[in-house]
């Protein structure tokens, strides 16, 4: 039993030091294609709070992949409509939704710039302006972004996307 706990830390570990480089998961998008306080906003809908950010484009604007990782899951939710699961760095899931095209399958491999999808309305966004949803969420906790706010022990999952594209 400590020989498979030593090769699980191990293996944690070595996930935690893979470098996380990231590009904007929307081609040619810049941080003015999204509002920054978005990330967190409540009220939000069924969701109640709105866990990532909203990049506004055309419908069909190639979706890419915004770091190297497994893809973990593809296909249609109700809320999210069509979306993409990737396991990256840091054993973090990003996770895009909203797309109007999967351009990936599940258990293939993701790189960083891939084209994985296109900008849709898909799930909740019918009838919306086309945008991705992004989000970032972290299988290991971060307990000090806990807040007593709006389903505030969830935030420590989560990652502020904005943060990595803005400095």
């Amino acid at each position: 039993m400590a020989k498979l706990l030593k090769i699980m830390a191990i293996i944690l570990a070595l996930g935690l030091c893979i470098p996380q480089r990231r590009v904007i998961p929307v081609q040619n998008a810049t941080a003015k294609d999204w509002n920054v306080n978005s990330f967190w906003f409540a009220p939000w809908g069924k969701s109640g709070v709105h866990k990532g950010i909203d990049i506004f484009a055309k419908k069909g604007t190639p979706v890419l992949a915004s770091t190297s990782g497994l893809v973990l899951f593809t296909g249609n939710i109700a809320m999210g409509g069509n979306v993409i699961a990737v396991l990256g760095p840091k054993w973090r899931i990003y996770y895009y939704a909203h797309l109007q095209n999967i351009y990936t399958k599940s258990g293939g491999m993701a790189n960083k710039g891939d084209v994985i999808g296109s900008v849709g309305d898909s799930g909740n966004a019918k009838g919306k302006p086309p945008h991705l949803h992004y989000s970032v969420l972290s299988l290991v906790p971060y307990p000090w972004q806990f807040s007593t706010g709006t389903q505030g022990w969830k935030k420590m999952f989560f990652i502020n996307p904005s943060e990595a594209f803005n400095g």
